[in-house]
């Protein structure tokens, strides 16, 4: 994220952020990725040599500068920066969940380092799965530095990356704001690699989905957008540009951005052509553009779509997999918000939101902040059929 400062300012505040550096800290020009100057001894970005010499003798960086220099640079020292704000919000958010627990990787209430408290922020049910972010973020530095040593390929590296955003325990994806501390967790990790770099790479997309899952969208936006610019500058594999722009179309989404129906669209069709229907990706494709069909209200749109992959996800992924459940989540809702939905459409609505509501409270537990929506959407369309049975009942 960019941190910059408008001179006049407390510097040491490091007042505006952006995720990642692209704009000159003075006066906010954006820079992309590769524009602009550096400080010689930091690397804090300028659009020029004016703003450079106003932030040293108004903006207060002749004191920042060294300090930034010790921790490894602006990008690094902003990470570090970004990611200590983001544990605490973590650790605050599961204060009440981990009171009275211990780390399962280390056995402390608090970490012997930073002092932080745990989290759990994944499908774990009882005494499993509090952890600090720190240790989390240990575990799965290890495992992929071992993958990288060993040459063990780039499948291991997929495989051993999942730990940034995946419980080893549940084997279900960490979620909120424990994701987004994992997300800055990763990027501070390999912030410093050359821009080609796979794991700064994957990082990147991390920050990204992290900064998304915790509601943060403007901030996931600034990173989302620089990753496709960059993954589009050192001529990323096809495949790998289709993911970026998938969760850039979700942010487009999540901020109402007119561009994001045509780009999820885009997205769905380039999976299908190049992957083929059963793959993960063009099933998370499919969901993603439907769940924005419904947003539309274009509800037959969704619901045909959806009569064609729904079988194809229970095919390809099980189901009790997440993309499936949304999937039919969606397809339940796109009947009971439509009007013009028949009785015996309302029916099909509750027994398929009964039926995704008790998968997803077995897979992932009462406490996964989805459940209460699966519920809440069972409880609307019950309500529905039971106002369309009562109405049918008054015309007879």
């Amino acid at each position: 994220m960019q941190a910059f400062c408008i001179v006049g300012l407390p510097p040491s505040d490091l007042t505006i952020y952006r995720m990642i550096l692209t704009r000159c800290a003075v006066c906010a020009t954006e820079l992309g990725l590769t524009l602009g100057k550096k400080c010689g001894r930091c690397s804090t970005r300028y659009c020029g040599a004016e703003c450079q010499k106003q932030h040293w003798e108004e903006g207060g960086h002749d004191k920042l500068c060294k300090k930034i220099k010790k921790a490894g640079g602006a990008e690094q020292y902003n990470a570090n920066k970004k990611y200590a704000e983001a544990v605490a919000v973590a650790v605050e958010k599961c204060a009440d969940d981990t009171k009275g627990q211990t780390c399962y990787i280390c056995t402390q209430a608090l970490h012997w380092k930073t002092k932080e408290g745990l989290v759990r922020g994944c499908s774990c049910r009882g005494t499993a799965g509090f952890a600090h972010v720190s240790c989390l973020a240990e575990q799965a530095k290890i495992l992929y530095a071992e993958a990288e040593e060993n040459n063990l390929g780039l499948n291991a590296l997929n495989e051993r990356s999942k730990r940034w955003y995946e419980c080893s325990l549940c084997e279900q994806g960490y979620h909120g704001v424990v994701k987004c501390a994992l997300g800055w967790a990763c990027w501070r990790t390999y912030v410093g690699r050359p821009e080609g770099d796979w794991a700064r790479r994957i990082a990147m997309t991390h920050l990204g989905n992290g900064l998304s899952n915790a509601e943060r969208h403007e901030d996931a936006l600034s990173v989302k957008e620089a990753e496709l610019a960059m993954m589009r500058r050192i001529g990323a594999p096809e495949e790998s540009i289709l993911v970026a722009q998938g969760n850039l179309a979700i942010t487009y989404g999540a901020l109402g951005r007119p561009e994001a129906l045509q780009m999820k669209q885009d997205v769905y069709n380039g999976n299908l052509k190049l992957n083929g229907e059963e793959h993960g990706n063009t099933l998370m494709a499919a969901s993603n553009y439907t769940n924005l069909l419904l947003d539309l209200r274009r509800f037959e749109e969704a619901r045909s779509l959806l009569r064609k992959m729904i079988p194809v996800a229970r095919r390809a992924l099980g189901e009790g997999a997440v993309n499936t459940l949304r999937m039919r989540w969606i397809y339940a809702r796109a009947i009971y918000l439509d009007a013009s939905a028949t009785l015996n459409d309302l029916h099909e609505s509750v027994e398929t939101l009964e039926s995704v509501a008790r998968v997803w409270i077995r897979v992932f537990g009462e406490a996964h902040p989805e459940t209460p929506k699966a519920q809440d959407a069972l409880k609307i369309a019950r309500g529905a059929l039971a106002a369309r049975r009562a109405a049918s009942a008054g015309s007879a």
